[in-house]
């Protein structure tokens, strides 16, 4: 049979007049074999000039224009002019993107607004667990790898210092940047990565198991249910972890510094209080707040997003991870250059 048709496929059927008036039955596999031997065109025009049941007209017809459409090659376009499409979509993909997000935080913050002033609707027990879960959970890996951190910045500030004979402001470098950035920085990028995930992750969950439809038939609102607890849990925990990571990020230096540049801790405690302003630890602590809401307010959304799948809890799970870490450092540019300007 396979030889038969590759006999067939060779000829030339542009002079042949196709007569298919002796067909009796057929069906799709048929009519697409017949489509590959003759043509979509030449097929077409023999069932409409042929005696054929209706059904059977309609069922060749179907195919054979289904396949035509499908074989005829993509028109050629403009690079330019597909550039700039490409451009422009995903340009639209962010701005529904950064309104989805600006509408879901007036929707957080009002409910919020709403729930404070009445402790009867305070979900104690989920503000619990989720502070138990982002805050002392993620402790332990703070604290090692700021620790880590401010040793290699006390390292590398100590090994280009040393060429000036300034190896001293070591101290000052590592307290400086922790204060003011490493601390918080480290801190919201670790959170992103490890807790926005989990947010999205746990309420896509729901999502694809009804739950929420589920929550919303019983006459409660998810917001307040799901997102709220978590948001104020994340605000509370965060702080925590930035002044853990400041503070371990600065011991990171100091064993640095005793170790490579005999400066004993006492000796590097006397340099931070008297050349380290209390002005670096509140706007690095200042921050922490701010990130914090952003990360679950994000992790969240993207929890509400999922579409009812496993592969779409997977595809906003990280799409949560990329936003609120990208957030997270762009808001902390925005807020370095602010506080510069401002000479805090």
């Amino acid at each position: 049979m396979t030889r038969l048709v590759g006999l067939i496929e060779t000829k030339d059927f542009s002079n042949v007049t196709l007569d298919v008036s002796q067909l009796r039955r057929v069906d799709t596999a048929g009519a697409s074999l017949l489509v590959k031997l003759v043509g979509s065109s030449a097929l077409i025009q023999a069932v409409q000039s042929s005696n054929l049941a209706t059904e059977q007209q309609a069922l060749i017809t179907t195919v054979a224009s289904a396949m035509k459409a499908e074989a005829q090659p993509a028109p050629k376009t403009n690079p330019i002019l597909a550039f700039l499409a490409s451009t422009g979509k995903k340009v639209t993909d962010v701005c529904r993107l950064v309104w989805l997000l600006a509408g879901f935080i007036g929707e957080t913050l009002a409910a919020l607004f709403y729930i404070l002033p009445r402790p009867k609707r305070w979900r104690v027990t989920s503000f619990v667990a989720a502070v138990h879960d982002t805050g002392l959970n993620a402790l332990p890996i703070v604290a090692l790898l700021t620790f880590l951190v401010g040793s290699v910045v006390a390292f590398l500030g100590a090994t280009v210092l040393q060429d000036f004979g300034a190896t001293i402001y070591t101290v000052n470098l590592v307290a400086f940047s922790f204060l003011r950035e490493f601390g918080v920085l480290l801190a919201a990028i670790l959170l992103a990565g490890r807790t926005a995930s989990s947010f999205t992750a746990h309420i896509g969950a729901m999502k694809v198991n009804e739950e929420l439809d589920a929550i919303r038939t019983l006459g409660l609102n998810p917001v307040e249910l799901l997102v709220v607890p978590r948001v104020l849990a994340m605000m509370v925990s965060l702080p925590v972890l930035t002044f853990v990571g400041m503070i371990s990020g600065m011991i990171g230096g100091a064993v640095v510094c005793a170790i490579t540049l005999d400066i004993p801790p006492s000796q590097y405690l006397a340099i931070v209080e008297r050349d380290i302003g209390l002005t670096h630890f509140l706007v690095g602590i200042g921050k922490a707040p701010v990130f914090a809401f952003l990360i679950a307010v994000i992790g969240c959304l993207e929890g509400f997003k999922v579409s009812g799948s496993a592969q779409s809890v997977g595809e906003h799970t990280t799409s949560s991870v990329v936003q609120s870490i990208f957030m997270v450092i762009l808001l902390d540019s925005i807020a370095a250059l602010f506080f510069m300007e401002m000479g805090w």
